[in-house]
């Protein structure tokens, strides 16, 4: 048990505190449904408890995939983080296939306008605050991402860079991230809804906010099964590869790589290297080289374990090729 804690302990934190934050704006929701009976507010609460429980998932995930490796699962388990991203994503395309269904019930049969104003502001209230909550989950995962990425995470970065380097950073970081992208975005749509639908008298507007939000969460549904499906397979991260290769061809005695491979195993990545020396060097003159290069890399971002081999130069220059090959 205490293994198991310890290994939390090194989950997202993202994660962690978007499950909190959700659960807290479904109780906040749940209440808001209580006092007007708004059926599309009950709709937003499940959807909060849900995301609440589906990152809580990937919280657990994230961190049990640290786990050392043991004689039956040498490799690790660190491809444990995907699968449960993938398990966390179907739960929000259920959740986005709901949102879109009763979209449409609404703008084939808009609900009857609510005369009730005291009732029509606690539910931009509630959603008022759901969108101060998750844009301060979504600042820490904005900032989270950016730490993982290597790049500066002060003042508004993590509201804006963030999403230029969305694909350096770890699957259950840029999870939390995307949907608490839309969740906030969402909040701001669902008020304008609210406003629209019941001041301009335009009874389809709430049922096309919730179509444009559910939309929005199949395109992460999308984009996250996609990126977790290629790392449960095992993919290579060619960003990694490109710095790396600086790296070792930076080396005076490198004369040039015949082999580079990156392998992405869920939060870490691991190194494989077959660079080309002179002929002249002696067996500790390499080793030196070996131990210097591999403790550059291992202080990069996410590194965990790197293969260094040598072979003698053969006169020819193979890695810019090599490179290219890769290129999709």
């Amino acid at each position: 048990m205490k293994e198991i804690f310890d290994l939390l302990k090194q989950g997202s934190m993202a994660s962690f505190t978007a499950s909190i934050v959700n659960f807290f704006i479904g109780l906040l929701k749940g209440a808001a449904f209580i006092l007007t009976g708004n059926v599309a507010m009950f709709a937003e609460m499940m959807h909060s408890f849900g995301d609440s429980v589906n990152q809580f998932f990937v919280f657990v995930g994230s961190g049990l995939s640290k786990k050392a490796p043991t004689r039956r699962f040498p490799f690790g388990f660190g491809r444990l983080v995907n699968l449960v991203c993938i398990f966390a994503i179907v739960v929000v395309a259920i959740l986005s296939y709901e949102t879109v269904r009763e979209g449409i019930h609404h703008i084939i049969e808009p609900l009857p306008r609510e005369t009730d104003h005291i009732m029509i502001w606690i539910n931009i209230g509630v959603l008022a605050v759901a969108f101060i909550l998750e844009s301060f989950v979504l600042y820490k995962a904005g900032k989270e991402l950016l730490q993982q990425a290597g790049e500066p995470y002060d003042g508004m970065k993590p509201l804006t860079t963030s999403f230029l380097h969305m694909n350096r950073a770890k699957p259950a970081t840029k999870l939390v991230f995307l949907e608490d992208s839309v969740a906030t975005v969402g909040a701001v749509i669902a008020i304008i809804g609210i406003l629209v639908g019941q001041y301009l008298n335009v009874p389809v507007a709430e049922g096309v906010v919730s179509v444009i939000i559910g939309l929005m969460m199949f395109y992460i549904v999308y984009k996250v099964f996609m990126e977790n499906a290629a790392g449960v397979l095992g993919e290579s991260d060619p960003h990694m590869e490109e710095r790396i290769s600086s790296i070792v061809l930076n080396h005076k005695e490198i004369r040039d790589l015949r082999r580079l491979l990156v392998l992405k195993e869920g939060d870490a990545l691991h190194v494989e290297v077959i660079a080309e020396l002179d002929q002249g060097l002696t067996v500790e003159q390499a080793n030196d080289i070996r131990d210097e290069i591999e403790g550059i890399i291992l202080e990069q971002n996410h590194v965990t374990d790197v293969n260094l081999e040598f072979e003698v130069d053969d006169g020819f220059r193979a890695w810019p090729q090599q490179m290219a090959k890769k290129q999709p």
